[in-house]
């Protein structure tokens, strides 16, 4: 457990400083290849009918989670085998792979520097990036929003949900999460391809972040009070607006974020040419500005840092403890 909790402590720093370098593989990569070659074996085998495809929505979610912890903990096993040194290497390696704290700034950052550089056209194509709704209609004010939403939301999917789960089980807790959110960020749609194929990693990963999700919004409340946001508005409009959307936890954070930065979120949105009705997050205290994904950066890094510390001190008083 000791090792364990250093691995995480430096892969945590080591991705505070380095992010993700484009120029690395890194094991997401290898989920998603996974993903999609199971996908199109299990297409070939599986008729288009409702009951076949959730049949083989199940056979993918089980195949994909097994091999992805399977393989990282063979891994793992040989690198200790080598040597002790070269195993707890490739764990802080791994933990430092699980996390996405500076890669979610660093992608949040580049939506406000276009916008200010190089106008609305460039924003919209900036933050497509990292949404998956469509924005060839956004304006400016929704193009804010999607950067803000998108750091709310994956604060816990991409930065705390992961840690909670590397506090639990190591690397292969992070490898385990991991599976299970790639899974649903490629086939967890609602559209015509992966209504029935998908369904199973859909609700998967709501029942994977379901905790995560409320610690999340909890720490990140508490982090609106310590860096001087509206703390009072966060969690009142947590209390309220957390239900406000199909996923049983993306509106955790974003009723946070929303009421700390006292704007209004969320709305109505186009996914693939569709029209999706959506409450809204928050009220219109005052109109969002570019300033706010900024503040929304501030407050995930807050947020984290918060947990990590509260979760590694908890975790190494009961190593002390047995």
């Amino acid at each position: 457990m000791a090792q364990s909790l250093a691995a995480l402590c430096i892969g945590f720093i080591l991705d505070f400083i380095l992010g993700d370098p484009h120029s690395l593989w890194h094991p997401v990569q290898g989920i998603g290849s996974l993903i999609t070659g199971t996908e199109k074996a299990l297409r070939k085998v599986f008729s288009d009918k409702k009951r076949p495809l959730q049949i083989a929505g199940l056979l993918l979610v089980i195949f994909v989670v097994s091999v992805s912890v399977l393989l990282a903990g063979l891994l793992l096993w040989i690198a200790e085998r080598i040597h002790p040194a070269l195993g707890f290497g490739l764990s802080c390696i791994l933990c430092w792979q699980m996390l996405a704290a500076k890669s979610l700034k660093t992608e949040s950052m580049k939506v406000y520097t276009t916008l200010e550089k190089e106008g609305l056209e460039a924003g919209r194509r900036a933050v497509s990036m990292i949404v998956g709704r469509d924005t060839k209609s956004l304006s400016e004010e929704g193009v804010i929003k999607a950067a803000v939403e998108t750091v709310a939301e994956n604060t816990s999917d991409g930065v705390t949900a992961p840690l909670f789960y590397m506090m639990l089980a190591g690397p292969l807790g992070g490898v385990f999460y991991k599976a299970i959110n790639t899974m649903d960020s490629m086939i967890g749609y609602r559209n015509e391809k992966y209504r029935w194929l998908g369904t199973c990693a859909a609700r998967l990963d709501d029942i994977a972040n379901f905790i995560p999700a409320r610690i999340s919004a909890l720490f990140m409340t508490a982090a609106a009070f310590v860096l001087g946001f509206d703390g009072k508005g966060a969690w009142k409009i947590y209390r309220r607006d957390r239900h406000n959307h199909k996923s049983p936890n993306a509106a955790q954070t974003e009723a946070v974020m929303a009421g700390a930065l006292q704007v209004q979120l969320a709305g109505d949105a186009w996914y693939f040419g569709e029209l999706y009705k959506k409450p809204t997050i928050g009220d219109p205290i005052r109109p969002v500005r570019r300033e706010d994904i900024r503040a929304a950066c501030r407050l995930e890094y807050g947020a984290v840092i918060l947990q990590f510390l509260v979760m590694a001190a908890a975790k190494a008083a009961l190593i002390f403890l047995i």
